[in-house]
Formats: C-alpha cells, structure tokens, sequence
C-alpha cells in the first residue's frame, strides 16, 4: 500500500509530453487543494501552496504530467495529448503491482484550473486501490522572494 500511495502522490504535484502551452497558466504563488476519494473513503480536502515558475507556466505538459516512481514494476511511456485548454494523460505500470493513473486537466482561465486524477492498483488481479482526486489550483499572488 505504501507503494501505491508514493505512485499516487507522485502523479499529483509534479505532473512527459514537450508541447509547450504558453499563456495557459501566468506563473507565481499557487493554492492547489486536492479532495480524495480511496477505496470508498472520503479523505479531507488538503491545501497546498506552490510557486510556479515561469519555465513550468510555458510547459504544463510537462508541469503537470505524469511522474512514475514504482519498484518492481515497469511503466509504459505515459500518453498526453494537450488540446486547446485540456491536458489529458495516462500511464499504466505492470509487474508486482499493476497501476493505471489518469488526469484530466482543464485550465479554464490562467490563474485557476481543475483536474481529476483517478488511479487503479491492481496485485495478483485483485483491485487494491480505487482513487479518485478532485484537484483545484487558484494563483494567489506572485511567490515569495
């Protein structure tokens, strides 16, 4: 379970495609809460703060791709396509622990965004691990100095 959840919040904050999307998100210091569901249970909504660097602003593909970090399993090369103001991803690991993570990213203005990430683990063919996060970031303001 350990494993699943550093794949899980691997996937979250770093989120490879090298299309550049300039003038998506404006760079600076970013609220990013995240509501989870796992396996049924509801987990309490959790803030986050996060500066954004004008380098990650022209590059949300990269920004907020997918990140595997998995042991004894082998990931695929993760799938993104970035259309207009979305950012759809999707990596799937096989081996000891087999996982299939998503995120659906719309950047509806360029300080405010929304995403659904949803994760299924899988070991010896048995479902383990049901994820569904909710993920809105807001800019505040620009980031500390």
């Amino acid at each position: 379970m350990t494993r699943l959840g550093i794949i899980c919040l691997c996937a979250l904050p770093a989120m490879p495609a090298a299309a550049l999307a300039e003038g998506l998100i404006e760079p600076g210091q970013w609220t990013v809460t995240q509501s989870m569901v796992m396996n049924g249970n509801v987990i309490p909504p959790q803030a986050k703060a996060r500066c954004v660097t004008p380098e990650q602003a022209d590059d949300v593909a990269k920004t907020f791709g997918p990140v595997s970090g998995t042991i004894n399993s082998t990931c695929e090369a993760p799938t993104s396509e970035l259309n207009g103001k979305t950012l759809k991803w999707r990596l799937q690991c096989r081996g000891q622990l087999d996982m299939d993570v998503g995120g659906d990213f719309n950047f509806d203005s360029p300080r405010h965004y929304t995403a659904t990430i949803t994760s299924k683990g899988t070991m010896g063919g048995a479902l383990i691990s049901d994820v569904k996060t909710q993920v809105v970031g807001e800019r505040v303001g620009d980031c500390p100095k």
